[in-house]
């Protein structure tokens, strides 16, 4: 079961799209300008990258606007829909475009012992901290809101507390399609997760994290099978059986 999240989460339901938009549309700033029209004034945008792999981080990327936004860098696109080298050639513009910007993340190690959604709202909540000004509002992509703490005490270990005061956050599902801001979000999080991921194949070079940056692809669960987890592996997760671990 999810956990219990406060009264200040919503769903932006006007603006959620009732299918999927076509991978050559680009996204706009129409939700986040509204948000901005409506009281907020430093809108944080936010989403996620590496929740379903297997090995690496869980991360987070934000980027801070204001009423004052430009037209978003030419080539902003959701990070699944965008080839490494796009995501590395928009980092630079995305970063000049925004107000502020940080990406944030939560080990395996931490996916482990918080749990996937608490490691979420750690690496969020670290990107958060790392801005020079809280955001007044976050949209946030999907349909659960992972970064507001849950009014219920966790079941598991708690995690670190990173931020006296969490903003108030709006859910939207497709953000990461429908929304320029949360998409050059999701490019500086995937963008800085694949780069931890190669400097991990260095030291982990069975595993091909190069390639598959983490993610449960064939060559990497086979490795899995032949070598065991190592420490950057989420070891309570369900993973290939082994009987030798060799980091």
């Amino acid at each position: 079961m999810s956990p219990a999240t406060s009264a200040g989460s919503e769903r932006y339901a006007r603006a959620t799209p009732t299918s999927k938009a076509p991978s050559s549309k680009a996204p706009t700033l129409k939700v986040e300008r509204r948000l901005l029209r409506e009281g907020c004034v430093l809108l944080g945008a936010a989403d996620e990258v590496g929740r379903g792999a297997p090995g690496g981080p869980v991360s987070s990327g934000v980027v801070v606007i204001d009423a004052s936004v430009k037209r978003p860098p030419s080539g902003v696109r959701d990070s699944k829909l965008l080839s490494p080298a796009a995501r590395e050639e928009l980092v630079p513009s995305i970063r000049q475009w925004a107000l502020a910007s940080a990406v944030g993340h939560a080990s395996a190690d931490e996916v482990d012992r918080f749990g996937l959604t608490a490691a979420l709202r750690l690496a969020g909540h670290r990107a958060l901290a790392s801005l020079p000004e809280l955001p007044d509002l976050v949209l946030l992509d999907g349909n659960f809101d992972w970064m507001t703490p849950p009014t219920q005490p966790s079941l598991t270990e708690p995690e670190p507390v990173v931020l006296g005061s969490v903003p108030r956050v709006v859910t939207m599902v497709k953000a990461d399609l429908q929304c320029a801001a949360v998409a050059a979000a999701s490019v500086l999080a995937k963008a800085e997760r694949d780069a931890l991921m190669t400097e991990l194949a260095a030291q982990y070079p069975d595993y091909g994290w190069h390639e598959n940056k983490g993610y449960a692809t064939p060559t990497h669960l086979d490795a899995l099978r032949r070598l065991g987890p190592c420490e950057h592996h989420r070891r309570s997760w369900r993973l290939p059986e082994s009987n030798v671990s060799i980091y």
